[in-house]
């Protein structure tokens, strides 16, 4: 019973942690924990009791199997789909760094897997080389469960909806086209106009627009500039539209937003809107910032999916690279520990 109670343990941390504040990453970690462990009682539970259905157990016995079985391919399968997406990504979106991000780590995971069997094939090989290798798969190990939980996270974080009862709409800034708005700004501009209309076909009331962001070396204007042109040619009134075109990142997006609320009342509720890959990320700079905006994310093309949710997770990494890289730093003092003890 133990995996029992563990599970409904972490299960009920994550609920609480959950409506408590929905932007954190432990959430992601709990449930995750939370739900391993519940299968882990479940196995227990079909293979404990000798009484159990003889049907259950070759059931979950079957199902064990079929997936060992299949991990090779899934593995294979995430590499060559990597490969080819990045393929797809320089094909639709030129052949930039971001581009290629599904191919290197693609190539990455490849080598990873070679290195991993020519060292299982090396005889002897030294405690150093050893000691090397072990340590490499226990970060790589580290890395994949918080990539799991970061999908979690993002994930559960879709499944926001927010009262219809805002006064502002922040809608965050992304690359331009010269002075056009391209398809991936326009999707969250457009998914702020459908709340807009919503709200006030529900309430009668209307929320008025923020879009926040400045200008880059390769833009004519500004991304607030554009996006105000864009909701005006729509039929968004001016009046309804506030300029925030200083951000150059996703958190000065959230504080100079703010700031420009806090100037014009003192209480308020406001949301914010932007890519579905995205939604989760913003929302930790939001808290950051000191808003209580919660967002609403539009859709994205599904090859450009896999780039935006490694860009994405390595951000995060960067957000908290201190705590990264203590754990890491925990985990070669235990091994250097270990392997001295070895030596004596």
């Amino acid at each position: 019973m133990f995996f029992a109670y563990a599970a409904i343990f972490f299960l009920l941390i994550f609920l609480i942690l959950y409506i408590w504040d929905r932007r954190r990453i432990s959430n992601g970690i709990f449930l995750t924990i939370g739900l391993f462990l519940g299968l882990l009682f479940i196995l227990y539970w079909a293979f404990s009791v000798t009484s159990r259905s003889e049907i259950i157990q070759v059931l979950v016995t079957g199902v064990l199997i079929l997936l060992i079985l299949l991990i090779p391919f899934f593995f294979f399968g995430i590499i060559i789909g990597l490969i080819m997406n990045g393929r797809t990504m320089m094909r639709k979106e030129g052949r930039k760094l971001t581009s290629l991000l599904p191919m290197f780590l693609g190539i990455l995971l490849l080598g990873l897997f070679i290195w991993g069997v020519a060292q299982g094939l090396v005889i002897g090989g030294g405690f150093i080389l050893w000691f090397f290798y072990f340590f490499v798969l226990l970060v790589i190990s580290y890395f994949t469960f918080f990539f799991i939980t970061f999908l979690v996270s993002t994930f559960i974080y879709q499944y926001n909806f927010p009262r219809y009862n805002q006064d502002f709409i922040i809608v965050l800034g992304s690359g331009l086209i010269g002075d056009k708005v391209p398809p991936l700004l326009a999707s969250r501009l457009d998914k702020a106009m459908d709340f807009y209309y919503k709200q006030e076909k529900k309430t009668g009331k209307k929320a008025s627009f923020i879009v926040s962001g400045g200008q880059g070396d390769d833009e004519l204007i500004s991304e607030a500039n554009a996006m105000r042109k864009y909701l005006i040619n729509k039929g968004i009134p001016e009046t309804y539209i506030l300029m925030e075109d200083k951000s150059v990142n996703t958190l000065q997006n959230m504080k100079f937003s703010k700031a420009k609320m806090d100037a014009i009342m003192d209480s308020y509720h406001s949301i914010f809107a932007t890519n579905n890959f995205h939604l989760f990320r913003a929302s930790l700079f939001a808290r950051k910032a000191g808003l209580k905006s919660q967002g609403i994310g539009s859709k994205t093309a599904l090859y450009y999916m896999p780039s935006a949710l490694i860009r994405e997770f390595i951000a995060i990494i960067m957000m908290y690279k201190f705590v990264h890289l203590s754990i890491i730093g925990f985990f070669f003092f235990i091994f250097a520990l270990l392997g001295f003890m070895q030596l004596l």
